[in-house]
Formats: C-alpha cells, sequence, structure tokens
C-alpha cells in the first residue's frame, strides 16, 4: 500500500467522522426541537400552531431531511470505500505474510548452503584423499626400497673398488732437490 493510499484513507476516514459528528449534532437538534415542541403542545391545549411558523418548521425540517439523505449517501459511499480498502488492505497483508514465509525459507535454505557444500566436498575429497595417503605410502615403500637398493650398491662399489682398481705407482726419488719445485728450480728447468 503505497503513501497516497493511506493518505486517501485517512483524509476519507476524517471526512467520515466529522459528517457523522454533524449527523450527530443535528439529530440532537431535532429531537430536542421535537421535545419542546411536543411539551409545547402537550402543556398548552390552547396552543395552535400558526401556519406561516408551521410552514417554515416544516420546509426547515424538509431541508434538514435532504441534507441529512445526501449526509447518509456520503456515509454510504465513504463506507463502501473503506471496505474496498479494508479487502485490499487485507489481501496486501496476506501477500506481505506469503512473502515474509518464502524469504525466511530462502533465509534458512541460504544459510544451510555452505554446510550443505562443506559435505560435499567431503563426500568428494573422501575417494582423492584416500588415493593421496595410498601413494604416499607405496611414495614411502619406493623411497625405502630405493635408499636399501642405493646402499647395497654403494657397498658392492666400495668393495670392489679396493680390489679391482690399479693404483698408479710413483717412484720415489731420493734426492729432495728435484722432486720440489721451488720458483727458482721451474725457471732453470724451463730454460
Amino acid at each position: 500500500m503505497s503513501q497516497n493510499d493511506t493518505s486517501t484513507i485517512q483524509a476519507l476516514s476524517a471526512e467520515v467522522s466529522k459528517q457523522r459528528q454533524e449527523l450527530q449534532l443535528r439529530d440532537q437538534l431535532v429531537q430536542q426541537l421535537s421535545q419542546e415542541l411536543f411539551r409545547l403542545v402537550k402543556g398548552n391545549t390552547n396552543f395552535m400552531l400558526q401556519p406561516e411558523v408551521s410552514e417554515r418548521h416544516l420546509t426547515q425540517l424538509q431541508e434538514l431531511r435532504e441534507q441529512l439523505q445526501a449526509v447518509e449517501q456520503q456515509v454510504t459511499f465513504y463506507q463502501e470505500q473503506i471496505s474496498t480498502r479494508d479487502a485490499e488492505i487485507y489481501q496486501l497483508r496476506q501477500s506481505v505474510q506469503e512473502l515474509t514465509d518464502r524469504s525466511r525459507m530462502l533465509e534458512q535454505v541460504v544459510q544451510e548452503l555452505p554446510q550443505i557444500y562443506r559435505r560435499k566436498f567431503e563426500e568428494r575429497m573422501a575417494p582423492v584423499r584416500e588415493k593421496v595417503a595410498m601413494l604416499q605410502r607405496e611414495n614411502r615403500q619406493l623411497q625405502a626400497e630405493l635408499q636399501s637398493v642405493s646402499y647395497r650398491l654403494a657397498l658392492r662399489t666400495r668393495t670392489s673398488s679396493h680390489s679391482g682398481i690399479d693404483l698408479p705407482n710413483f717412484k720415489r726419488v731420493a734426492s729432495s732437490e728435484n722432486n720440489i719445485s721451488t720458483p727458482n728450480n721451474i725457471s732453470t728447468q724451463n730454460a
């Protein structure tokens, strides 16, 4: 419901209230006049209405009746409008309630989505984790075997290299001059 509709309903309600007050005031005046007239007629048997006064009162009474009828028509019109607006308000409230319920449901779904995605992700990751764990075990086993093979190969290479390699034999010269190279010796040997 828009601001304009709300203000229109309030204005109409105020107008209806004002018209009802005027109607009540007029009803009270008519009632008082009727009672006064009745009292005067009842209390005074000699009382005779003058034709001019009674016609004037009848004319005023007719005018009041016409005004009353116009006011009643206005009241009926405003009541119909109020009933129509009330029906619209009821429908709008129903729509708001339905939308609120739907909004709550969607908020709950949105709050549950991360948990659902986590659960689905965990379900998909479980086989991958198992595969990774299996590959890591296999990798450790292969590394252990590789180290074992490398160690055995190194032992075999050491034992075979000591016995199978011929080392060169260097001649030992008794003179230390020939074996020691000094800058002086080098220059004389080159010359």
